[in-house]
């Protein structure tokens, strides 16, 4: 838990990731999936699951560097999202997931309920670079309160193609 004033999360540098061209061959995540409603996480939830593996992780021993740090969210339906945390290496006790692909990447600024107009906003810049999105993933790079008291709220879509 944070104070009023504490800031958990690392401040976010959206330059390396904006319109970026990134491919992984079997990058290693460990992966949870949550409930939601309508596409959002119900009160709680998010977080719970966050520090869960977190948790994991520490005790694995797993936790990349701050830089290198990578949680994904994809929605799966409007009711099932799956979240997944970059490790350094395989984590007992919890789902290891490997992505490959190759992703084109945009970054965004703002509430959380602009993703379908992001969403939109990347379809066109898919298409034009004449590809076809197969799946998107979401990389939330802070948590609420850090978002405000660094006066922005990262999004990074990944669009993979």
């Amino acid at each position: 838990m944070t104070t009023e004033n504490e800031i958990c999360c690392p401040k976010f540098d959206p330059t390396p990731w904006q319109d970026q061209k990134v491919s992984w061959t079997e990058k290693l995540f460990i992966k949870e999936t949550m409930t939601q409603i309508m596409h959002m996480p119900i009160p709680g939830v998010f977080g719970k699951t966050v520090v869960k593996m977190s948790n994991k992780i520490e005790e694995a021993g797993a936790k990349t560097d701050d830089k290198d740090f990578l949680m994904l969210c994809h929605d799966l339906s409007p009711w099932k999202n799956e979240m997944y945390i970059c490790v350094t290496k395989e984590v007992p006790g919890v789902e290891n997931a490997k992505i490959s692909g190759t992703f084109l990447t945009k970054v965004f600024d703002g509430p959380y309920k602009n993703v379908p107009k992001w969403i939109k906003e990347m379809e066109g810049y898919v298409e034009g670079k004449g590809k076809k999105i197969k799946d998107f993933y979401f990389y939330y790079t802070t948590c609420p309160k850090c978002a405000k008291k660094y006066g922005h709220n990262y999004v990074v879509v990944f669009a993979q193609i």
